[in-house]
């Protein structure tokens, strides 16, 4: 059976490594055609070099998002403080980038796909971000990303009648190749079963999201159960 994603241009921000490219990599062996947005260049992919903790370069991305079908906002740094040692410098950072962008991609992608009479589009939040909780060692993070679900849901009710769907997922602690041996083993001790969900289990996730009509609005907790108890 023929993928509702084949033929279908897709545009992925911070696809060239970790989640992002995961999930490139699965909507391109579904027969979509993906660009990805990131600092490097992969074999095999349409990749445009963007420095996306440059501000001064959204604009690049954003023209790229004016003529996509399904946009993946996969790109927000981490940023792991408390409040009163939080910079309004890195208040400013963080939230712009893990709920203004998002956003603003948002807006700039849903004029084609309201004059295609389809699209997908799939956020992230961070994890457990799902629900409002409070957060002691990353708030500002937290905040934005909790941003994300008023988004998601915004985007999903106000659209759904013109063929657009929008989902998001709460990733928990992902093995990516960004994180080393030992990082592999700590951070896998602080999830129920003492492993990392893998990228393939993301990717999977978000497919099942985008490739099915029956979801929209949804926010999705990939995290093999974590709570925020286990640290």
């Amino acid at each position: 059976m023929v993928s509702s994603v084949s033929g279908k241009k897709v545009l992925v921000v911070g696809g060239t490594g970790g989640i992002g490219f995961g999930i490139a990599q699965s909507l391109k062996d579904r027969g979509a055609e993906a660009i990805l947005v990131g600092r490097h260049s992969v074999p095999g992919f349409d990749c445009r070099k963007i420095d996306l903790s440059d501000s001064a370069e959204w604009r690049k991305v954003l023209n790229l998002a004016e003529q996509t079908d399904i946009l993946c906002a996969s790109w927000g740094p981490f940023l792991q403080k408390p409040l009163h040692k939080t910079s309004p410098e890195e208040w400013l950072n963080v939230v712009s980038s893990n709920l203004s962008l998002p956003g603003a991609l948002v807006s700039a992608a849903l004029p084609y796909m309201l004059s295609r009479g389809w699209g997908r589009i799939l956020l992230f939040g961070g994890t457990r971000t799902d629900t409002s909780r409070g957060a002691r060692t990353n708030a500002a993070y937290a905040a934005a990303k909790a941003g994300i679900t008023s988004l998601v849901r915004s985007v999903a009710l106000s659209y759904a009648a013109e063929g657009i769907q929008c989902n998001g997922i709460c990733p928990g602690l992902v093995r990516t190749e960004y994180l080393d041996a030992e990082q592999i083993r700590s951070l896998g001790s602080k999830n129920p079963d003492g492993k990392l969900v893998e990228v393939s289990e993301i990717a999977d996730a978000a497919l099942m999201l985008m490739e099915n009509s029956v979801y929209n609005g949804v926010l999705l907790p990939v995290d093999k159960g974590w709570a925020p108890g286990l640290i």
